[in-house]
């Protein structure tokens, strides 16, 4: 059995969900197909929630009519005869109640995961519409049912391999069953969610739990590629990638790929496809536990970046000092994504600053702190990067004229890390593309 994930471009327009029966259908091997919401209604619901937290009713009400009329247009010319469309507008209607319902009662945060998981319910319940009027058939499978994250939101990989598994034996005569990505239920039964991009969490979790041939991601590119596409003009797509290199790429910026995705499927040794819903026989990217070449794979960049510099010649060699530095970001919930140090002073970087004015005041007790904001890490990721003639000859003389702030390199056999002014991100993607790949 495979699973196929679906992302939101890909189930975005009905034409797409055509494509994604038929590309569901052109196998006999077994399947969970997993569906994101329709690209935009997630931001949709998002707007609903933020409208009702601010009192403001009356636009939540216009957000979700013209949420509505979305779906009832897609509705009609997703489906071919009155009788499906009918059928599949009132299970849309017992969504669009819920919504409306909502503009009548408090606002609190549970009630807000309820909002958002409006959008995969919804996507897979008209999938599954289209599946019946063409008279495939499968099993719409509830990702409530079985997708389970405990007090500290993170995935019971346990009780989902367990939960899956007697749904599963319930329905030996299906071959194709359609579930929800994103969606889960916390410690408490409440409806919740794996965060953004959470649908390929989803995915990797289910092939990890039912062991699976492989985990298909389907987006709308042919694959990862060795640097942004949507910043870099000439780029290629990468044939094949170790799960540790994948992990990076994903982690430092690269979009195709959720960065959690990566390791339950990793750690069950369950191949990854990126594939492209528009052109199917495209080969994509495979990751694996094999590199399948030495050198330079991608370059990636993530913005958003803060750099905190601690200063101070008293404590830095003192036993325990970097513990105590840890502990501070370990209190905040708060992860970091380089560190450099030195003699008298150690900096590194955060991505999240929703505790930094918390985590500064504490850090003053050690030192002077510094702080450098709107940064960008950009990672050179691949495989025994260090070990491969000229590889940082030509790094280091493609960025002669980039401003660095801090670089990384040893701390993984994968990748080599840049800080810079977020104003030079594209500028370096761009000399870094020519220089380690000789694309213009």
């Amino acid at each position: 059995m495979k699973v196929m994930k679906f992302g939101g471009t890909s189930v975005g327009k009905p034409e797409r969900m055509h494509d994604v029966a038929a590309l569901v259908t052109r196998d006999e091997e077994p399947k969970i197909v997993v569906l994101s919401a329709l690209s935009g209604t997630t931001n949709s619901l998002v707007e609903i929630g933020n409208s009702l937290a601010a009192g403001e009713r009356g636009a939540a009400k216009d957000q979700i009519d013209k949420l509505n009329a979305h779906y009832q247009n897609f509705i009609s010319e997703l489906l071919v005869t009155k009788e499906a469309k009918d059928a599949c507008r009132v299970i849309i209607a017992e969504h669009f109640e819920f919504l409306n319902i909502i503009l009548k009662i408090s606002f609190n945060e549970a009630l807000n995961k309820d909002i958002l998981a409006q959008g995969e319910l919804m996507s897979t319940k008209m999938f599954s519409c289209y599946l019946e009027e063409k008279g495939i058939d499968h099993l719409l499978l509830p990702a409530l049912d079985f997708m389970t994250i405990d007090t500290y939101e993170e995935p019971q990989i346990g009780s989902i391999k367990v939960k899956l598994s007697q749904l599963l034996n319930q329905h030996k005569d299906k071959k194709i069953f359609i579930t929800q990505g994103y969606i889960s239920r916390n410690a408490r039964g409440e409806v919740d969610n794996l965060k953004r991009g959470g649908s390929d969490y989803s995915a990797s979790l289910i092939a990890a739990a039912i062991n699976a041939s492989v985990c298909e991601i389907w987006t709308d590119i042919d694959g990862m590629h060795n640097n942004d596409p949507r910043i870099v003009q000439k780029t290629v797509a990468i044939e094949q990638l170790s799960f540790d290199e994948a992990a990076e790429l994903a982690y430092f910026g690269a979009k195709i790929l959720h960065p959690a995705s990566i390791w339950p499927a990793q750690h069950y040794k369950i191949p990854v496809k990126l594939l492209n819903t528009m052109q199917p026989d495209a080969k994509g990217t495979l990751i694996t536990e094999e590199a399948g070449s030495v050198g330079v794979k991608a370059v990636a960049a993530k913005d958003g970046i803060t750099a905190i510099k601690i200063k101070s010649s008293r404590m830095l060699l003192a036993y325990g000092f970097l513990r105590k530095v840890f502990e501070v970001f370990e209190k905040y919930r708060t992860s970091i994504d380089m560190i450099t140090t030195s003699e008298v002073a150690v900096s590194l970087t955060i991505d999240n600053n929703s505790s930094l004015k918390e985590i500064i005041r504490e850090l003053e007790a050690f030192g002077t702190v510094e702080l450098d904001k709107e940064q960008a890490i950009v990672s050179i990721v691949g495989n025994e990067i260090g070990q491969t003639e000229h590889i940082l000859r030509k790094l280091f003389e493609s960025i002669a004229d980039i401003p660095v702030r801090m670089v990384s390199y040893g701390g993984s056999p994968h990748n080599v890390s840049l800080l810079v002014p977020a104003a030079y991100k594209t500028k370096t993607l761009q000399v870094l593309n020519k220089g380690i790949f000789g694309l213009d």
